[in-house]
């Protein structure tokens, strides 16, 4: 790779060990990549929750937070991502302590390096939104894909060692989805009917992402019906992410490297796949739970946004949830601190369900969590996470936000 004067001298170890070790990291990623050179980013966001680390991937990010003399600190603009346990209800979930030190030791860790502890996978809605043509190191698979598509800034995704990796070099190797012709569709898909619901636009999501052959594939979606919301292309985005480990979709006339269909594609636009409600409901019939009895009802991954917790609120409306049945809700904690003081928090809990800042369920050692409390049943709106828990132990069902609540006040299905 042809590196700057600067690369150099911090590949020679002039600007400590820690962004050393970040320069030879992203070379060998570089090279594998056929990347030429590296291009610099404005912001760092990173994946790193206890249970993708272990106290081996903390000791690690001590390590680097112990270097002499400010070596080991951020570059650049540097965020972090959900973690595992949130610090003021661990206690009302079963989990173990040793789980939250370890947690402690991570944030104090990250802190000293110079990350601002954010705690969201939506930081796009909630701390500092991209720009078009911004060079990113983003780690979350929907914050990635929201931030290509919707945004149209630029950003692979960055698993936890190469964010860190960037936020102590201030670049990252120039290939992927930070070049123009990998942006270009690849594939089409036509809504000839109108999703309904988050949910529905998550399961529009899953569909795609299912027929995604590779990380390239870049889907275009054409649609003649309403413009989905922000937090429509939210579910759309990190249920094609899950379902197909894809980085950036194209929505005509909607996101703004598709202002029309031709620009969407390199040549002639392939044919049109349909998706109508039919395939939505076959895709809704794949998670279905065998029992009525509901255990935990569960709204993350995503992290839900303001407006998502102000509907949530209106929803339960002064009921009370089922005394056998747990319900969750994860929001970011700038989100939770704008909801306790418009009454949304106080809604929630007054109605018995626990608000959860600065975690998602599935990092949140979630098999331990059903040991704990004894769930097995689970119930969400999240296309996304009914793909995920799954391995975790849980019998996952796929609903709308408002059947979900219906159904953790009842403590049962379609009661």
């Amino acid at each position: 790779m042809d590196l700057t004067a600067l690369e150099k001298a911090i590949l020679q170890g002039d600007h400590g060990a820690p962004r050393q070790w970040a320069l030879e990291q992203q070379i060998a990623v570089g090279e594998f990549f056929d990347a030429t050179d590296f291009v610099e980013v404005t912001q760092v966001h990173l994946c790193a929750d206890t249970e993708a680390l272990g106290p081996a991937g903390v000791d690690f990010v001590e390590r680097i937070a112990a270097a002499p003399a400010g070596r080991g600190k951020v570059w650049v603009p540097s965020i972090t991502d959900p973690r595992g346990a949130d610090f003021k209800r661990h206690a009302d979930l079963g989990q173990a302590e040793a789980i939250v030190a370890l947690e402690c030791r991570l944030a104090d860790a990250l802190a000293e390096i110079g990350y601002l502890l954010t705690n969201t996978c939506i930081n796009y809605q909630c701390i500092v939104p991209p720009v078009p043509g911004e060079h990113l190191a983003f780690g979350d698979t929907g914050s990635v894909i929201f931030a290509n598509s919707v945004a149209s800034a630029r950003s692979n995704f960055e698993g936890g060692p190469a964010a860190l990796a960037a936020s102590l070099t201030g670049r990252v190797p120039r290939y992927g989805y930070h070049l123009d012709d990998v942006r270009k569709g690849t594939c089409l898909f036509e809504l000839v009917e109108a999703p309904n619901s988050y949910s529905d636009w998550g399961a529009v999501g899953g569909i795609i992402g299912r027929q995604m052959d590779s990380y390239w594939d870049v889907p275009v979606v054409v649609s003649r019906l309403a413009a989905p919301t922000a937090d429509d292309l939210k579910h759309l985005g990190t249920a094609m992410a899950s379902y197909g480990s894809t980085a950036m979709f194209h929505f005509v006339g909607l996101t703004p490297e598709a202002p029309a269909l031709p620009a969407s594609f390199t040549g002639p636009p392939p044919r049109a796949e349909p998706i109508a409600q039919a395939d939505i409901s076959r895709f809704y019939a794949d998670f279905k739970l065998t029992a009525d009895e509901v255990d935990v009802v569960v709204f993350a991954a995503p992290q839900l946004s303001l407006f998502e917790m102000q509907r949530l609120a209106s929803l339960i409306g002064g009921r009370k949830v089922h005394v056998n049945t747990a319900m969750l809700v994860a929001t970011a904690p700038a989100i939770k601190v704008m909801c306790d003081r418009n009454g949304i928090t106080a809604a929630l809990e007054d109605a018995g369900a626990i608000v959860l800042e600065g975690v998602c369920f599935y990092q949140m050692h979630a098999r331990e969590l059903a040991l704990a409390n004894g769930w097995r049943t689970l119930l969400t709106n999240s296309a996304k996470l009914v793909n995920i828990i799954g391995g975790y132990g849980y019998e996952p069902a796929l609903a709308t936000m408002a059947q979900c609540v219906d159904a953790a006040v009842a403590g049962r299905v379609g009661q």
